[in-house]
């Protein structure tokens, strides 16, 4: 359980599978976004780091681009009681291709990862302008990225879609006009907020003043804010 009184931001970057170049990048955009928050920051692949007591020093975790599975058995469980006791979670990009045999971290986002087209320009429509995530961008704006895909529209686990893709922008999307690309819970299946961001793929879009501010807002709501 998170303490009321928590001042750190974990950024896991662990990875089992595919590992992006930009993982350092993000770690160290996120630490500097976190400490201009008042938090300290810590960046780590330890899985040992989840546990009872280090997470209770926890504002929010962030998974950055994790995949395959990267928590060992007892990690699962003090990350799930975590959250449950009302931790912020903000997973980012390939984090949505994390955990695929534990059932609580896909009920927890809502879908999993279903591939993605090449790297190409598209468009990102905002439709929360005002959540804290979302307000630093355009209505829509214009953005190069890996369009991820999902396997079911997490509209149906109960979340709330803060920002879509626009398909006809870009090639290779496969969800239609209501194509997720950012979606917060906020309870996620008990008391923790959660907010995944399908954004970050290159290293140049950690340094990038708009999507830094958009991890800024989505850190920030995520830690209570």
């Amino acid at each position: 359980m998170a303490s009321s009184t928590a001042r750190d931001v974990l950024v896991y970057t662990r990875t089992s599978g595919y590992r992006h170049e930009s993982i350092p990048a993000g770690a160290a955009a996120l630490a500097e976004l976190a400490a201009e928050a008042g938090f300290a920051a810590e960046a780590t692949e330890d899985p040992a780091v989840f546990s009872p007591h280090r997470l209770a020093r926890c504002a929010a975790v962030v998974l950055l681009s994790t995949t395959g599975t990267v928590l060992t058995d007892a990690g699962r469980t003090a990350f799930e009681a975590y959250v449950r006791g009302g931790g912020g979670l903000l997973a980012v990009h390939a984090a949505a291709n994390a955990e695929p045999d534990w059932p609580f971290y896909g009920e927890l986002l809502g879908t999993r990862f279903d591939g993605h087209p090449e790297l190409q320009p598209g468009a990102v429509c905002v439709d929360a302008p005002d959540h804290p995530a979302t307000a630093p961008l355009p209505g829509r704006w214009e953005w190069t990225d890996e369009w991820y895909n999902f396997t079911a529209h997490p509209r149906a686990a109960g979340v709330r879609v803060l920002a879509r893709a626009d398909e006809t922008s870009y090639r290779g999307g496969t969800l239609g006009a209501d194509h997720p690309l950012v979606w917060c819970r906020d309870a996620a299946l008990d008391r923790g907020r959660v907010l995944f961001t399908a954004l970050g793929h290159a290293a140049e879009a950690y340094t990038h003043p708009v999507f830094r501010a958009h991890l800024a807002g989505a850190l920030r709501w995520v830690t209570g804010g």
